[in-house]
């Protein structure tokens, strides 16, 4: 059990005393000194002895009484009671976004600088020192000069145009030189805006691959023919059985 103070024991036998000599009419002097003298008598000194003993015992045990109350209440906090008693506590309202954890979806996304210029630069460096050890090893004659009286029979286009080359015999120049260049320039051009899919992954952007392959092969047939089942007069021979008629 918690020992009360000494002051609050002065305290409680104070207020005491001052009430039993205004309810007697005595001096509160007087009263405020017996008690204190009766708590250090024993009660088996006497009539009076006992008498004083007696109230010093009262006073004892009433002071612990009345000094743990007002103890009590000072220390304890004050309490909002609710309906029926219950006692309400206000807790703070948090915002459920604030306390998620959230976590970035992963991208395949990468910088264009350092990550691909970096690679694009490595890769020219890398090309140019090939092309220049390759020319110091190995001789690439150049033919005779040409002669304007004798014309080469077949007379062929660098490969890159063959495959228009290609298409001036089978249609008229206007629509082997214009149209159908045009017209495929064109749907590659309108591709990124007919495949609105944002996804750049390949398995997501079928219509525009399946645009582009179909385009390359298209041109990749049209050069091979050019160059390697074309012949005298520009005319189709097979190369197993004619020979090659192209010089790179």
């Amino acid at each position: 059990m918690t020992e009360i103070p000494e002051h609050l024991l002065k305290r409680a036998q104070e207020a005491k005393a001052k009430a039993a000599a205004k309810k007697g009419g005595g001096a509160p002097s007087d009263e405020a000194a017996a008690p204190t003298q009766a708590s250090e008598t024993t009660p088996g000194d006497g009539p009076d002895g006992a008498a004083a003993g007696g109230g010093g015992v009262a006073t004892q045990e009433r002071a612990p009484a009345t000094a743990t109350t007002t103890a009590a209440r000072a220390a304890a906090p004050p309490v909002a009671a609710g309906p029926d008693g219950h006692t309400q506590r206000l807790l703070t309202v948090v915002k459920s976004g604030s306390i998620q954890d959230v976590r970035a979806q992963p991208t395949d996304k990468v910088h264009t600088w350092p990550h691909l210029l970096v690679v694009e630069f490595v890769a020219a460096l890398a090309v140019t020192a090939f092309t220049l050890v390759f020319s110091a090893f190995v001789n690439a004659p150049l033919l005779t000069l040409a002669n304007f009286n004798l014309t080469p029979n077949p007379s062929k286009a660098p490969w890159y145009f063959l495959g228009l080359q290609e298409l001036l015999t089978m249609f008229h120049p206007m629509v082997a030189g214009v149209t159908i260049p045009g017209i495929g320039i064109f749907a590659l051009i309108l591709a990124p805006y007919i495949d609105r899919n944002p996804s750049n992954k390949p398995e997501d952007r079928k219509f525009a691959i399946s645009l582009m392959t179909v385009h390359l092969m298209f041109w990749a047939v049209l050069v091979i023919i050019g160059s390697f089942f074309r012949g005298p007069g520009f005319n189709f021979v097979f190369p197993w059985n004619e020979g090659l008629f192209f010089e790179l």
